[in-house]
């Protein structure tokens, strides 16, 4: 198969960067996400993974890929997929402007920007990820945007996937 290419865009702040699926890794995830597309969704800075970006969705997939590729220490670059039970996000602490209840599926789509990232939550313990895509091209900008996401908020702001 030949390599696939995505852009990922912080849509308000017109920063896009290119990344690279890893379909040898994570070949079920990376066709589920690659059908899908485009998809575009509020982004959110995480509060306890670190250095991430992300954007929820409902789910895309005809049925729900396996972890594949798996991690709970992101590095730099790392596109990453994780799917929730509502039950699990219905809380009040992560500031979501929307309904997250007990009862629905949410597909996370996430972007580590820097090193030292955790994926421990403190309300349900380690949380692996599939690393599904890696980030070759345009990750400064980017993690310069991400930082600036940071410090001066994310409202009205969007995370868009697309096929590069």
């Amino acid at each position: 198969m030949a390599d696939r290419y995505i852009e990922v865009s912080l849509v308000k702040r017109g920063i896009t960067c290119t990344a690279q699926l890893l379909d040898d890794r994570a070949p079920i995830t990376c066709q589920a996400v690659w059908d899908a597309l485009p998809l575009g969704s509020d982004v959110y800075h995480a509060k306890y993974a670190r250095n991430e970006i992300y954007a929820l969705f409902p789910p895309f997939a005809t049925s729900e890929p396996p972890l594949e590729n798996p991690t709970v220490t992101p590095i730099p670059g790392d596109l990453c997929y994780f799917a929730f039970a509502g039950a699990e996000l219905g809380t009040k602490a992560y500031g979501y402007d929307r309904e997250v209840r007990p009862g629905t599926t949410l597909v996370d789509l996430a972007l580590f920007y820097e090193r030292n990232n955790l994926l421990l939550n403190a309300d349900v313990g380690w949380v692996p990820g599939t690393v599904w895509g890696q980030i070759v091209d345009g990750l400064d900008a980017m993690a310069e945007a991400c930082n600036d996401l940071w410090r001066t908020g994310a409202a009205g702001e969007t995370l868009g996937f697309r096929r590069a």
